[in-house]
This record gives structure tokens, C-alpha cells and sequence, in this order.
């Protein structure tokens, strides 16, 4: 591994482009914040890719577009005279060192689960109103709910065990079937997929990579299926069902 200095030389250097490309690019002197937001939203979505293909170039090349992006942002800031780079990272190191009283203080805690309640809060301490604050409206509706399950356990709201959660999926899906009209119905599938998803963190998996998971594997199957037609020379949305669902068994085999 590199040592300290080689580290801090390599954000230096970076800072210094940063300067250059600011100063000389016709591209980098017109960006905003505003322009550069759905580009960082894209990468962010880029290096979760290759975090769950596991990629390890790829994640050290998303990372450094994430880096790029970061210090644009306090590029940007500093012009504006409302923050730099510098005050960026103490901001950041400061709230660390006040939300780890267990490190830096005389605080003992007895796992993860204690910090995280720790965490939250000191949160409610430093002036928010509600645990519920630190989600992004933005969010993804699944991540969103992911979220918000994780900050509720985090002031002790939170079934007992997983068989209490598993319950509630049932009792949602009972009240599904109960229903007869398209908006309650929708109302009911959305607390079941709440309910699903909250089993899912409970039991410790990610349901956000469980289904991009299956979203990939979907893909592969499908794509396959399209090839497979072709090699026998038919059309694939010309196949019965039965054809199509032939192909789909073999495709299964590969993925």
C-alpha cells in the first residue's frame, strides 16, 4: 500500500487539475452544481454496478470519477465563498469524532447495534426533529424504504424477531387479496412490498442489490433466449409460449 504522504500527494495533484480544468476547460469552467448533479448521480449508480459485479478496476475507476466529482463540488463552493475542500473535510471529521464517543470519548458500547442507536441519537441532540430527517427525498422508493427501516430500528422501533416480521408479510398480502378496487389494491401492494422489505433487512440482506441481482440474471436469461431463436431461425416474439418457455428452461441452465 502507498504510504501517507503518496496518498496525500495524489489528492493534491488532483486538487491541482481541478484548478486547471477550472481555469483553462471551456466544459469546466460552465458547470454548476446544478449541471453536475444528474452526472453524479449517474456515477453513483455506475460504481454500485461494479460494487455488486464485485469489479475491482471498475470500482477503483468509479471511484475516482466520485472523487473528481467531490472536489468539483468544493471547487465550485469556493467561489462562491460559502466552502472549500478544507472546510469540507474537517465538517466531515468533526461530526465523526462527535458521533464515535466510544472512540473518542469515555462512552462504552457493547456492538454495532449499540452505536447505531448511539448515532441516532446524538443525531436528535445536535437540533433534528426526527430520525427521519437524514433520508433523501430523492431517494429511490425501495432504498427509501430500506432507509427509513434502518433509522426506526435505530430508536428501538423494530419486531422482535423474524418471525414477528414475516408475519406482517403475510398480514399484508391476506389484506391484499381482500381488496377489489385498483387503488386500494395499489395501496395494499405497496405495503407489502414495505413489509417484504423489511423482512428483507431484517434477516440481513440488501433487497435493492437482491433485486438488481435478479435484474441481471433476468437479463442474461432473456438475452439468451433472443439468441437461441435466432440460431434456430425464428423470430422470438413470433414463438408460442411453450416455444418461448422451452428456451427460457434452457437459458436457465447457463444463468
Amino acid at each position: 500500500m502507498n504510504s501517507r504522504k503518496e496518498q496525500l500527494d495524489a489528492f493534491g495533484r488532483l486538487l491541482d487539475i481541478m484548478d486547471d480544468l477550472r481555469e483553462k476547460c471551456p466544459w469546466d469552467r460552465k458547470q454548476t452544481m446544478e449541471s453536475l448533479r444528474h452526472l453524479t448521480i449517474e456515477e453513483m449508480y455506475e460504481l454500485g454496478d461494479a460494487v455488486l459485479e464485485n469489479d475491482m478496476p471498475e470500482i477503483q475507476k468509479e471511484l475516482g470519477d466520485l472523487f473528481l466529482h467531490l472536489v468539483f463540488y468544493c471547487k465550485i463552493g469556493s467561489e462562491k465563498a460559502a466552502f472549500d475542500v478544507t472546510s469540507v473535510l474537517n465538517g466531515i471529521c468533526d461530526k465523526l469524532i462527535h458521533r464515535h464517543p466510544h472512540i473518542y470519548g469515555d462512552v462504552q458500547v457493547a456492538d454495532e447495534e449499540e452505536v447505531k442507536r448511539n448515532w441516532e441519537k446524538l443525531k436528535l441532540k445536535e437540533g433534528k426533529k426526527s430520525v427521519m430527517e437524514g433520508v433523501p427525498k430523492g431517494l429511490p422508493a425501495m432504498v427509501k424504504a430500506f432507509r427509513m427501516q434502518e433509522k426506526a430500528k435505530g430508536v428501538g422501533f423494530e419486531f422482535e424477531n423474524s418471525e414477528d416480521t414475516w408475519a406482517k408479510v403475510e398480514e399484508e398480502i391476506a389484506e391484499f387479496k381482500d381488496e377489489k378496487d385498483l387503488d386500494s389494491r395499489e395501496k395494499e401492494m405497496g405495503d407489502i412490498f414495505f413489509a417484504l422489505i423489511n423482512y428483507a433487512r431484517y434477516i440481513g440482506i440488501n433487497p435493492e442489490n437482491a433485486l438488481e441481482r435478479t435484474n441481471k440474471k433476468f437479463l442474461q436469461r432473456f438475452q439468451s433466449m433472443e439468441k437461441m431463436a435466432v440460431l434456430e431461425g425464428k423470430v422470438f416474439s413470433e414463438m408460442s409460449l411453450l416455444e418461448q418457455d422451452a428456451l427460457w428452461n434452457r437459458a436457465k441452465e447457463e444463468y
